[in-house]
């Protein structure tokens, strides 16, 4: 009787030491399929880690996901990222490349330490819980409006701290905080080979054509859009030898600034609503199912 609780004593500290303790880190395992009909959130939302593949965005950037992303590092010379929280400082590496370089072109700046980063990606893209609906392959960022006075912000502050907004009459004008230190960080992004558009609110855009005295064909890429009046939000390019990302078409020829003066109109004078408009359907959520084939393999990969 002795020798078979010695026996077991024996067995179960032998699974405690070898895999059954409570101090080993949790493994990722989630499986899925191209014919999987969750909604997609579900299964990206909580995938704490990036996949060990080689970098790739795979879709569209409202539709797909990224594979083998990189992590922007918290804090770095000349930026921090923000709301750590939720773990979405991740994309393609050629993005974490981007952003660096911004940085010091905005840290080049009177009253700019550099670029405080709002939300990039997932650790593998897909759709968001919450937030946005594009984000998804690694290739998009917010860029706070807000000035960084320092780069030391701790984990709590950056949850607590706020940028600020920089539009007047519902987005038709630029405020007081507007700058030209904002002009010319924009002017810089947009003049990246690596950037395909950035969002802003229209009163931003008409304030920019007017103050262009130089080099206007940065312009083009500046495009008006609801909301982005905390932030600007910077779309790259799919990165070259990516074949499964798929581009936004290009914006219309020449700088634009016509079509955000008439965005300004419009906040300023709406038109009448259509009285034989019809409500439009809710979005169902994207599944699995409906992403490109390989997300499936980039989220059930280690």
């Amino acid at each position: 009787m002795m020798r078979n609780w010695v026996g077991l004593l024996a067995c179960v500290m032998l699974v405690a030491c070898v895999g059954g303790g409570k101090d080993r880190a949790p493994e990722h395992k989630v499986t899925v399929s191209s014919s999987d009909h969750r909604p997609a959130k579900e299964v990206f939302g909580p995938i704490a880690t990036p996949s060990r593949q080689e970098p790739a965005s795979f879709g569209s950037y409202a539709k797909g996901c990224i594979g083998g992303a990189a992590q922007l590092p918290e804090t770095g010379p000349t930026w921090q990222a923000m709301r750590l929280s939720r773990n979405r400082n991740y994309g393609h590496p050629v993005l974490i490349d981007f952003l660096e370089d911004l940085s010091r072109k905005a840290a080049a700046q009177p009253g700019w330490a550099g670029i405080y980063v709002g939300d990039m990606s997932q650790p593998r893209g897909g759709p968001m819980s919450s937030g946005h609906a594009s984000h998804q392959i690694g290739l998009d960022a917010d860029i706070w409006m807000l000035p960084p006075k320092r780069l030391d912000l701790t984990a709590a502050e950056r949850e607590n701290i706020s940028s600020i907004s920089m539009r007047r009459a519902a987005g038709a004008y630029v405020n007081d905080s507007w700058t030209p230190q904002h002009h010319q960080v924009l002017k810089a992004a947009a003049s990246d080979p690596r950037v395909a558009r950035i969002f802003v609110f229209p009163g931003a855009k008409v304030q920019m054509c007017k103050d262009e005295k130089g080099d206007r064909t940065w312009l083009r890429k500046i495009r008006p859009w609801y909301g982005h009046h905390y932030h600007f939000h910077v779309r790259l390019n799919c990165p070259k030898g990516d074949n499964a990302c798929v581009d936004q078409a290009p914006p219309p020829p020449g700088d634009g600034c016509a079509d955000a003066q008439d965005w300004v109109n419009n906040i300023l004078n709406p038109p009448p609503p259509n009285p034989n408009a019809k409500p439009a359907k809710p979005k169902p959520p994207i599944t699995l199912a409906t992403l490109p084939a390989q997300c499936s393999a980039v989220a059930s990969s280690r």
